[in-house]
């Protein structure tokens, strides 16, 4: 998860069921769907909006004739924040921007991008790029959960990589340790060999 690039392929739904398969449940087919997860900008970006209408304000009201249209950004930014979004259902991914939407398919997805910088991007099964609106690094946990596993849990895997490190890493110093006892044992051991030798 440290690399800001990395790509990362959807898993297949911890609930699917392969074709021809008898799980023996009703119940397992009876579960009903869960509901579709909207990812939002943070609403704390109207304050953002407000800050943006007081300060194109008061330049407005020293030229309204002149300077009118600064009054359309804090309104163009105010409908960027309602209008961007992602939508994570059973059906795929649906992102939306100011000036359009459009519906992905899980199967038309391969994987993930996690750029440095803007929103994360869903790699295509056709070499394409798609952005998630409003899925920033900080909220890809929330789309995470929303796929209901077809997305790994990278936050997840990466945590156990570091308890495995951190266990070989234990491993590691406890073996040299060991070691090191079992040496100066036997160069304990040698000492009154040694002694006794030189009395002879």
């Amino acid at each position: 998860m440290s690399s800001p690039h990395q790509s990362v392929p959807p898993s297949e739904s911890s609930h699917t069921v392969p074709e021809g398969s008898d799980t023996g449940s009703s119940t397992e087919h009876d579960r009903p769907a869960p509901a579709a997860k909207v990812i939002r900008t943070p609403r704390l970006a109207f304050l953002g909006v407000v800050v943006l209408l007081l300060g194109t304000f008061f330049f407005f009201v020293g030229a309204p004739a002149f300077l009118w249209w600064l009054m359309l950004l804090p309104v163009a930014v105010g409908v960027w924040v309602l209008r961007t979004q992602t939508t994570v259902s059973e059906s795929g991914l649906d992102p939306r921007t100011v000036f359009g939407s459009r519906h992905l398919d899980w199967a038309q997805v391969e994987g993930l991008r996690i750029p440095k910088r803007g929103f994360v991007r869903a790699r295509l099964t056709d070499g394409s790029e798609v952005t998630l609106p409003a899925v920033s690094y900080d909220r890809l946990r929330d789309l995470i959960v929303a796929s209901d596993g077809r997305i790994p849990d990278l936050f997840t895997a990466a945590e156990e990589a570091e308890e495995r490190a951190w266990a070989e890493r234990a491993a590691a110093e406890k073996a040299e340790e060991e070691a090191a006892g079992k040496a100066a044992r036997e160069t304990e051991s040698e000492a009154p060999e040694k002694v006794a030798d030189e009395r002879d």
